[in-house]
This record gives C-alpha cells, structure tokens and sequence, in this order.
C-alpha cells in the first residue's frame, strides 16, 4: 500500500527539481528523500528516477504518478477536513432551551441516560417559550429551544429558525379526590363545577376558552394560574377542577384525580426550534431521544 507521506514527497521533488530541495521544503535530510522514493518504486515496482553523480531527473512514469498524487492528495486534505468539522459539530456544546413541564418530566430521563462527557458540553435554560425563543436570534444564547403551542394560538419565532415536531401533549381534566366521582364525565356532569383558568391574557386561556365554548360550557372560574404546579396544588386542595397537559401530570398530588374524558380533544404540539448553522448530527440524535422522551414521560 502506497503511503501518502512518499507521494507528498514525489510531487515535492518533481516540483523542486532535486532531492535536495524537496528535503528542505519539507524538512528531511536529501537521504530521507532518497529513501522514500526508493520505497516508492519497490511498491509500485516502476522505475521513478534516472539517476547520476550530479542529479536525478523524473521519468515520465514519475510525472504521471505526480499529477494523480497531487489530485489523491488535495482529495485526502479536503477529507481530513470534512472530518475535522464533523469531529468539531459533533463535541460542541448544546446549548438547549426547554419548558417548564418538558424539564420536569422529559429532559431528566435523558440527561440520565448520557455519559458523563456528554453532559459536560449540555447546557439548559428552562422559560415558557415565549421567553425561550428571543434566544435564538441572531447572537442568542440558545442553539435550539423546545417549545408548545395549542392550536393556532400566537407563538411566532424568526423565519430563518427551523422545526421539528416532536409529539402531542394532550389535555386532560383533573379533579379534587375529595370531590364525589362524577364518572363517566358526560358534559353535563362539567357544567356547574368550580374551574381554575389560564389568565385571560394568555394564548393559551384562548384556546382553551374555545374548547368550553364548543361543548357549551361556560365554567365557573374560582381561579387564575399559569403555573401549573400551582395549578394542580390548588385542584387537590379542592380549590376546584382544571385542564392540565400530560406532561405535567407527573409527580401530580395523591389528592388529584385525572379524569378520562373522551370527548375532550385538545392537546399541546411540542416541537424543537432549532438554528440551521448548529444543526449537527448530535443534535439529530438529542431531537429522536426526545421523541422517545415524550412517550415515556406521559403518565
């Protein structure tokens, strides 16, 4: 097998014109050269050089040789390269923003899962995203962002961020235990319960208006809270009844029931906003672990 050290040196000296001054250009003594030629026309079993006491000059195998090793050669550089910055996409640091709920239930399982060295370059910021996605801009301090949005509510990000869908997050109506069962959980049964509520500000309290709206429901609120620990802290204190997404069902209080409601047909998309320059195939791989994430982290 021909090394590519002995070709380097071949074009080297066809286009120095000498042993000698393709030992200095590439830092051997003229013998090294003379060896490593000598080498090469064993291997390749051609005669590469005429030699005499004054001078060696190329044969014309040796020339053709040159112009395809200059050709194997830049091919080779530009490999080595290419690896180089795959090496280099693939060891930098993640930096990652995530939701509250998805950080309390999908991002520690996997953080679990990695080496140690992988951990080591993953950073998190936890925000609802609204907040998350500033941090993709130009200069931002995030290389992707994990984020929801329930329907067609307001949720905007820059037009150069990509998205990848990652699962849905559906609704479901938790209740105080201590309240008696209303199963099966016809509409009617919903009507004149108390109900703790999104802010009207938000877009989500909006689409979640829509769903009442639809099944002619119009609750009776007790309640405000965009927290939603707050929220299921306040349902088992038996404050009254709430729409919680699954996620976030995790961990939830012995003293909350989540009632099976097949009529209700909401949830949350959950999808990762990603910036096209720090795409890598580390990143790929954090965004299909995820995905399996959201099927595991469900309650």
């Amino acid at each position: 097998m021909l090394k590519p050290e002995h070709l380097r040196t071949l074009t080297e000296v066809i286009r120095r014109g000498s042993f000698a001054a393709a030992a200095n250009r590439l830092g051997y003594t003229a013998s090294a050269v003379s060896q490593q030629m000598a080498v090469l026309e064993r291997k390749t079993g051609v005669r590469l050089f005429h030699r005499s006491a004054r001078r060696v000059l190329p044969t014309s195998a040796a020339e053709v040789m040159a112009r395809h090793a200059a050709i194997v050669l830049a091919d080779m550089d530009r490999m080595l390269a290419a690896v180089e910055r795959a090496h280099r996409n693939t060891e930098q640091e993640i930096r990652l923003g995530v939701f509250p709920s998805f950080g309390l239930t999908v991002l520690p399982g996997l953080l679990r899962e990695m080496e140690p060295e992988d951990r080591a370059g993953f950073r998190v910021s936890v925000a609802e995203p609204s907040q998350l996605i500033p941090g993709l801009g130009v200069g931002g301090e995030l290389d992707a962002a994990i984020v929801y949005q329930v329907g067609d509510s307001g949720l905007s990000w820059p037009s150069s961020v990509r998205r990848r869908w990652l699962g849905e997050d559906p609704f479901k109506v938790v209740l105080p235990r201590s309240w008696p069962s209303l199963a099966p959980y016809e509409v009617a049964q919903l009507v004149d319960l108390p109900w703790i509520m999104h802010h009207p500000a938000s877009s989500d309290a909006s689409v979640l208006d829509g769903v009442f709206a639809r099944w002619d429901l119009h609750p009776r609120v007790v309640g405000h809270s965009d927290d939603l620990s707050a929220t299921l802290a306040m349902v088992g204190a038996s404050l009254g009844a709430a729409l919680i997404p699954e996620l976030a069902l995790r961990g939830r209080p012995e003293d909350v029931v989540v009632a099976d409601v097949p009529w209700l047909n909401v949830s949350r998309s959950v999808f990762a906003l990603y910036l096209p320059d720090r795409e890598s195939a580390r990143l790929r791989l954090l965004f299909d672990a995820l995905v399996g994430g959201m099927v595991g982290a469900c309650p």
